[in-house]
């Protein structure tokens, strides 16, 4: 409630919240409380919870259109259902959808790939089929587009079969394979259970084969997906989609494969195949990017490796590019892994420097840290004491998973009752379980 006050200015809660309108209230108290009163004006709100990553009050917003009489047009629709996808809430994502036919608009193309692209970052790719078959009941004709959002959505669920069915029917229709069909297809086989031992073979020739890819239609984001503010990175699901707008070398986009490829090898923990990669990149003439770094220091920590992933860390810093938060919290938190004296201490000392450089945690970075320091069983649970604080000094309330976990390892401790910071996670852990526990889950 408080966050659509801001956003408007006005001072009407949401009508979900208090359970029921006022209609004997005057013209003039009515517009005080109103935050929205068109189309138009809700379009704005829907486009400020997206940007703000507050996908969870979409449907709420959508409820009090429909109290104020506001009939959402279908251009508000595919706001609603680009936020869904964005916050990977797939059961509301279809709520929109059914909604939308309801009012007898039949979804295009375009919102027929936000669906599918929902259903691969929920790792559902049994709806993403069937959507496509929903697709050509209403005669909505797919694009590459559509193939390459099933392709990458089944790649997502580690559906192998599936993946090398979609190239099939790609290939059939005179369609080539273009550098994020590649993607899909490494990140299949990544994803593929059981892993087995020519996997990292397969990724590498994968790689191998992408370079001489094609375009499907257009390999730039069309005019509807840049219109919505969806690059293709974000549509397809890639690893980098979550920071595709960085800027100062952070991401070579012409890189794509390669990101997926390393971003893989960091997964499986397999140093030779991601040194392989890297000889290829440089054999290639491709710069390497800030990104294609922070995995191959991923890959090293996560092997056990604290040395060669601090000397990647520092070898960049020695360079005098410019430092980048992201590289400061991927050491720290691949220096926990396990939980060793020396790996808490190098990821302490990894965050007091950061620190000391002006930099700040966001809350996805937050949470991910408090949530590693927090599994610590021994020692002076200093680093997730020092995460915590940090949080709390940016007002950044930690996620549910992180606060808990944080909660039930300062409870395993020596602790009295009444010590202050366990009375605040207390009261915090408290406040999220009521949030996000009570009644049905819409996500």
């Amino acid at each position: 409630m408080k966050l659509l006050h801001s956003i408007s200015g006005h001072h009407r809660s949401l009508v979900r919240a208090i359970g029921r309108r006022y209609f004997a209230a005057s013209t003039e108290e009515f517009a005080k409380r109103n935050y929205a009163n068109n189309d138009s004006e809700y379009n704005t709100v829907i486009t400020s919870l997206t940007s703000q990553r507050r996908h969870y009050l979409l449907r709420d917003v959508y409820d009090d259109m429909m109290l104020d009489g506001v009939k959402p047009e279908r251009d508000t629709f595919h706001s609603l259902i680009v936020g869904t996808m964005k916050g990977a809430r797939l059961q509301d994502a279809f709520f929109f959808r059914n909604e939308m036919k309801a009012m007898g608009l039949v979804p295009d193309v375009a919102l027929y790939n936000f669906l599918i692209s929902t259903c691969g970052k929920c790792k559902n790719s049994q709806q993403a089929i069937q959507i496509l078959e929903e697709m050509k009941r209403y005669e909505v004709k797919p694009t590459g587009q559509t193939f390459i959002c099933l392709l990458n959505a089944c790649a997502a669920a580690g559906r192998l079969d599936q993946v090398y069915g979609i190239v099939r029917d790609m290939t059939a229709a005179g369609l080539g394979l273009n550098k994020f069909c590649y993607a899909g297809l490494i990140a299949a086989h990544k994803n593929k259970t059981p892993i087995t031992d020519d996997t990292a073979s397969k990724i590498i020739e994968l790689v191998e084969q992408s370079k001489g890819w094609s375009s499907v239609e257009s390999s730039r984001d069309n005019a509807e997906n840049v219109m919505m503010g969806v690059t293709e990175e974000e549509l397809y699901n890639t690893p980098t989609a979550e920071c595709i707008h960085r800027r100062g070398g952070f991401i070579f986009r012409e890189l794509t494969v390669y990101h997926v490829a390393f971003h893989a090898c960091a997964d499986l923990r397999n140093v030779e195949a991601m040194e392989i990669l890297l000889e290829m990149l440089t054999k290639d003439g491709k710069p390497l990017d800030v990104y294609c770094l922070i995995q191959i220091m991923r890959c090293y920590l996560h092997s056990g490796d604290l040395d060669r992933g601090q000397k990647v860390f520092e070898d960049y810093m020695n360079t005098g590019k410019q430092p980048m938060v992201e590289l400061y919290v991927t050491l720290a938190e691949g220096a926990m892994l396990g939980h060793t004296p020396r790996g808490m201490q190098l990821a302490l000392e990894t965050l007091e420097k950061m620190v000391a450089r002006g930099f700040n945690l966001n809350p996805k970075m937050g949470n991910d840290l408090l949530l590693a320091a927090s599994g610590e069983k021994t020692g002076g649970y200093t680093m997730a004491n020092y995460v915590w604080d940090l949080m709390q000094s940016r007002n950044i309330t930690p996620s549910l998973p992180a606060v808990e976990a944080y909660y039930h390892g300062l409870k395993e401790r020596d602790i009295p009752a009444d010590d202050q910071r366990l009375m605040l996670v207390s009261r915090t852990y408290a406040n999220q379980r009521q949030r996000f526990r009570q009644g049905p889950g819409r996500s």
